[in-house]
């Protein structure tokens, strides 16, 4: 039998990773929530993008007077906010800025999180034992507390919120991530590598970092949700973007005060947390079983 040329062997491997992606794709989309999460996330970041297209009036400008905690009509379906806005358009606003912190303090996590325990994991010794340590203190301070210390020490806004919460909230993925890095290091492939004289950093990078994808894609996928419900506390206690920009837990501060009167005020941000930290929770779990290795067998 003739030897497999290399653009035949290139071409398996293609092949290979397309049926991988298809058999996940097939599995994911077989979870009617998972799906509905990422329906839902869809149009979430829809409604972020094209927001000055969607909200009917300005969320900041327009405040109309005999509106104060108008309650839901034909022209302000949200109803209005404890000084006239228009609340329907503040919570479309809001979205964005709960994705933009969902999305790139997660983004900040992730790096934080996978260079730390990839290092812990790969070098071992004095550097694990540090940044064990370090992830071991981090994953016992509370970490709401933590975010209020620093987001009042550096002051509210939308650039602080983000890297406040990014890093912080690291510490769990890194202790997964080391894990892993700590098993595959001892695998026939890092060890051929080593041997032939390949620096550290391309054997972290290109063989073992791939290998731990799947767990890290999980995590981050489930932790956005958590991280919006870390903005949203923030913005609640006046500690997150600064008013009058537009937040769901700024607009639920904002109605903790007429909550009896005007509850409508807390109701509309509090289900719009709601759908979006399931959405992206639904999605994760979808992930997790999509790219469990005992489902590949299937």
């Amino acid at each position: 039998m003739a030897a497999s040329t290399p653009a035949q062997l290139k071409l398996a491997t293609e092949s290979e990773h397309r049926s991988e992606f298809s058999q996940g794709w097939r599995r994911f989309s077989a979870n009617r929530m998972a799906m509905g999460g990422l329906i839902t996330a869809l149009l979430l970041c829809v409604m972020a993008i094209f927001a000055e297209s969607i909200a009917p009036y300005d969320p900041i400008k327009d405040a109309f007077s005999g509106m104060r905690g108008a309650s839901p009509s034909a022209d302000h379906w949200f109803g209005a906010d404890h000084i006239g806005r228009d609340l329907l358009s503040r919570v479309i606003f809001g979205t964005r800025i709960a994705l933009i912190v969902g999305l790139v303090s997660t983004l900040i996590s992730v790096v934080i999180g996978v260079t730390i325990g990839a290092a812990a994991g790969y070098f071992g010794g004095w550097t694990d034992t540090i940044l064990s340590r370090l992830i071991d203190t981090l994953m016992a301070f509370p970490i709401i507390g933590l975010l209020i210390v620093l987001a009042a020490v550096r002051g509210p806004s939308l650039s602080t919120t983000v890297l406040v919460i990014g890093a912080t909230t690291w510490a769990r993925l890194a202790r997964v991530v080391r894990a892993d890095v700590m098993s595959l290091r001892e695998r026939d492939f890092v060890t051929a590598a080593q041997s032939i004289g390949v620096k550290d950093a391309r054997i972290i990078w290109r063989h073992i970092l791939p290998n731990v994808l799947g767990p890290v894609i999980v995590l981050a996928s489930l932790g956005i949700g958590g991280i919006i419900i870390l903005e949203a506390a923030l913005s609640f206690l006046g500690l997150g973007v600064r008013p009058p920009t537009p937040s769901w837990g700024r607009t639920l501060a904002d109605g903790r005060d007429s909550i009896t009167r005007f509850p409508h005020i807390s109701i509309f941000p509090g289900i719009m947390i709601m759908l979006t930290v399931l959405a992206f929770n639904f999605i994760g779990d979808g992930l997790r079983d999509a790219l469990d290795p005992r489902q590949r067998a299937e």
